[in-house]
């Protein structure tokens, strides 16, 4: 895909866009990057913040433990657990960061279970903290090109929690979410995730129209994920070596109305089979890999 035409004016549909001005390029101003490994947290009381607080599962755990990112109040583990290297390393990590270690029954371990299969293990921490998108924006400085990812409504915790695992895999510098009318991060989202929501930087906005149009403003390119559109997400070309974000919509109806309109471009995973469409996850997955490709090559 060749890079779109400068924007300016715009009618609102498909990525339409009309020539203008570029915008000023995010990072004017100075700031530290909200990176992956560089997060500048902040700590959000609203009952609608990240969440995190309960961690299931073997790696999750152990991630926990590994990125020690945030403190971690107890931790329980069924006492007739079969004792494989996993366990023993996240017995060991919880010894040396002197966190308390209680050996419960199975069943106390599935009554307190939020998710299908803790494996035999739950920690209890703080809350993971909120980054500001203005903090995200305000870090991109140089050559280092931003690559954000938002969500639209996504509501299952483990198709979430899929996302965020390709997001920290392919090097995603921050992932965006809505406030509201979205899952965050559950056990069963964190389970999915398998340790990425203790490395990945993310933002909770009030609304995902007005964050885009944020994007927008600080120069960055917006690219919607949609299954009705003509362009295919796998000629990205020069766009994807500019500051972009990708939009990934909800389970179902995809993006929203406002997202969409408010998005640069719309892209597709082209379809070869009998089925029109991939879950969000997998779509995700091949998404943010082909940016990744892209700028590679």
């Amino acid at each position: 895909m060749s890079r779109p035409p400068r924007r300016g004016s715009r009618d609102g549909r498909n990525g339409d866009m009309r020539g203008g001005p570029r915008r000023q390029r995010p990072g004017q101003g100075g700031g530290t990057r909200g990176h992956r490994g560089v997060r500048q947290p902040r700590q959000n009381s609203n009952d609608r913040s990240l969440g995190g607080e309960q961690v299931e599962g073997r790696q999750a755990v152990r991630e926990l433990l590994i990125a020690s990112r945030r403190r971690v109040r107890e931790l329980l583990v069924a006492d007739e657990s079969e004792r494989n290297p996993v366990i023993s390393e996240i017995l060991d990590l919880a010894r040396s960061q002197r966190v308390p270690v209680r050996e419960v029954s199975r069943k106390e371990i599935d009554e307190q279970a939020r998710s299908e299969a803790p494996q035999g293990v739950i920690a209890f921490a703080e809350p993971l903290e909120e980054t500001l998108l203005d903090e995200v924006l305000a870090g991109a400085v140089g050559d280092d090109k931003l690559f954000l990812v938002a969500i639209d409504g996504v509501t299952d915790p483990g198709n979430l929690g899929a996302i965020l695992r390709s997001c920290e895999g392919a090097g995603v510098d921050a992932v965006i979410l809505p406030r509201h009318r979205a899952v965050h991060v559950t056990p069963s989202a964190a389970k999915s995730a398998a340790g990425a929501i203790e490395y990945l930087t993310m933002c909770v906005v009030p609304g995902l129209p007005t964050a885009i149009q944020q994007l927008r403003d600080a120069n960055v390119w917006v690219v919607g994920l949609d299954d009705a559109a003509d362009k295919p997400v796998f000629g990205l070309g020069d766009l994807a070596n500019e500051h972009i974000c990708l939009v990934l919509g909800a389970e179902g109806p995809g993006l929203s109305r406002l997202v969409r309109e408010r998005c640069d471009v719309i892209v597709a995973i082209p379809m070869r089979g009998a089925l029109s469409s991939l879950n969000v996850s997998a779509a995700a997955a091949l998404a943010t890999y082909e940016v990744v490709r892209a700028r590679r090559s």
